[in-house]
């Protein structure tokens, strides 16, 4: 397990089975995981998620599929605790969810 503080200060877990998900979901990220870190600690922005999750984005000049947008979908289930849900890059990020914080 991997643990880093989000946006807002709270440590966030990465653990093996959801890397393990993550990985087999969406194959491009098998050599990703420095960069969901990096995402969800130095996020140029954090939308609002569904369900009480909140999404971290980055911008990525170079991945496996050229330039693309990181989305990490995680939760903070209290000051103390939280963590990763999934990861996966696309073209651009959702413009239907609202801003929470901006670089």
């Amino acid at each position: 397990m991997i643990l880093v503080n989000s946006k807002n200060g709270v440590p966030i877990r990465l653990t093996q089975e959801r890397w393990g998900h993550i990985a087999r979901r969406h194959p491009e990220m098998e050599n990703q995981r420095e960069k969901v870190l990096e995402t969800l600690s130095t996020p140029d922005m954090v939308q609002q998620g569904d369900l009480d999750t909140l999404i971290a984005v980055k911008l990525y000049t170079e991945t496996p599929l050229a330039e693309k947008y990181l989305i990490v979908v995680y939760r903070e289930t209290s000051e103390a605790d939280g963590f990763v849900l999934t990861a996966y890059f696309t073209n651009t990020p959702s413009e239907r969810r609202k801003i929470l914080w901006r670089r």
